[in-house]
């Protein structure tokens, strides 16, 4: 059974974004980038999977600049098998990201695909969707619990007040939630060994896709600056700043 797992290259979740000084984005100089959480997750769910048996080969593939090649080798390091880069230097919007992977997919023929829920620096959550429908495929989507039986993967998500599991015929698309796993750290010996994996470059034009985007980014602006608390003496000080300060009650 082969599973596709897609990653994305965004920035560390433990930088402080910094917005462009004309607002048309954010500022990427010198910022340390790093694999999606969700994207981790994705990969962690899938080198489970090959160590339960039920795996036998993990492909993960990327989209975005050469640089992004540091991406697909720490999921090597992590235990993928190959990787897959389409290089590209053109912003690549949700529906293109969905039209490169089923081209990817109609290559490799995976049985399952596993994606990230969204990434951090767009919180999109589209492409998972977009891609099931663009293949025809069952998706399964916010996993907190993925069990393949024999050939049906059954995915449980979290709803309000409860838990809801789905069976989807395989080939499916399952897109991950944070409680599904805790990613592994990559060990140095598998670092090195992850360089000697095979890694695949292609583009765009090779899978036949052309980028289009669909939506224009108008303006990037920061978070309002939260201000600061205060403490109160005694409920009745509290209750009064809620009603005459704040107007919350």
């Amino acid at each position: 059974m082969k599973v596709l797992v897609a990653v994305k290259r965004v920035i560390d979740y433990n930088v402080k974004v910094r917005v462009k000084p004309d607002n048309t984005g954010v500022d990427l100089t010198n910022v340390k980038m790093a694999m999606n959480p969700f994207c981790e997750i994705a990969v962690e769910e899938a080198v489970r999977l090959k160590e339960k048996g039920v795996v036998s080969e993990i492909v993960v593939v990327s989209i975005g600049p050469k640089v992004a090649q540091e991406q697909v080798r720490t999921s090597l390091a992590l235990g993928a098998d190959r990787g897959i880069l389409i290089e590209t230097d053109e912003e690549v919007q949700a529906l293109d990201v969905a039209k490169l992977l089923k081209a990817v997919v109609e290559k490799e023929q995976p049985n399952l695909v596993i994606l990230g829920k969204q990434s951090i620096d767009s919180d999109n959550n589209q492409t998972g969707q977009m891609l099931a429908a663009l293949t025809g495929m069952p998706q399964g989507t916010f996993a907190s619990e993925v069990a393949v039986d024999g050939d049906k993967v059954n995915v449980t998500r979290e709803i309000d007040g409860g838990l809801v599991t789905v069976a989807l015929n395989m080939p499916a698309v399952v897109t991950t939630d944070l409680r599904l796993n805790e990613p592994r750290y990559a060990s140095l010996p598998n670092i090195m060994k992850a360089k000697k994996k095979p890694l695949e470059m292609t583009s765009p034009a090779d899978l036949g896709v052309e980028l289009k985007p669909s939506l224009t980014t108008l303006k990037v602006e920061e978070p309002a600056t939260r201000q600061a608390g205060i403490k109160v003496a005694d409920v009745a000080e509290l209750v009064d700043k809620l009603k005459n300060e704040a107007k919350v009650i």
